[in-house]
């Protein structure tokens, strides 16, 4: 018989006691945006990304393309999370997720990673940080909003944009 996955014990931190820079949290280690529709949790990496504070709140901001499973799971639910994950440990199950769509299968499953959830938000229970997040923001990001020349075509020549999302931090989590 199979042993019962065991998920992991995480203590709440406020926004000063997260210790890590998030230029390399997000920029060089990655993270995973998890958000769910009708039931099916999905996650993909995230590699641009970023945190302050707007609106009086605190926040995360992340970007999503338009065709991704995610940008639909985002906008049925409300609500994601960004779990970040020890990069050598699990750099396959990264790429995985970034390449798989989760319209065509369970992605946690392929990746043999598990889904939690806190205040109704799922996130990776395998993560050794995770912020939890309700979106206050979306907006496409259009070609007349360029002030570089060319950097629109350069990142979306065939016209899959990014959504930004900004989302209030609701519970910052860390083994």
């Amino acid at each position: 018989m199979a042993k019962e996955y065991e998920y992991h014990v995480f203590q709440p931190i406020t926004p000063d006691q997260y210790q890590e820079s998030f230029y390399r949290a997000i920029g060089k280690n990655w993270a995973l945006i998890t958000s769910e529709k009708d039931g099916k949790v999905n996650a993909m990496t995230a590699s641009w990304g970023g945190v302050g504070v707007i609106w009086g709140k605190d926040v995360v901001f992340v970007f999503v393309r338009k065709s991704r499973f995610t940008k639909e799971c985002i906008d049925s639910s409300g609500v994601f999370s960004l779990s970040f994950l020890d990069h050598e440990t699990y750099s396959r199950e990264y790429k995985f997720m970034g390449t798989v769509s989760g319209r065509d299968e369970d992605k946690l499953a392929g990746a043999r990673l598990h889904a939690a959830r806190e205040k109704g938000i799922p996130y990776i229970d395998e993560a050794s940080t995770v912020i939890m997040c309700t979106t206050m923001f979306k907006q496409e990001l259009l070609p007349e909003g360029f002030t570089i020349p060319g950097l629109d075509k350069e990142f979306y020549p065939d016209g899959d944009d990014h959504i930004l999302y900004v989302g209030e931090v609701v519970k910052i989590c860390a083994r």
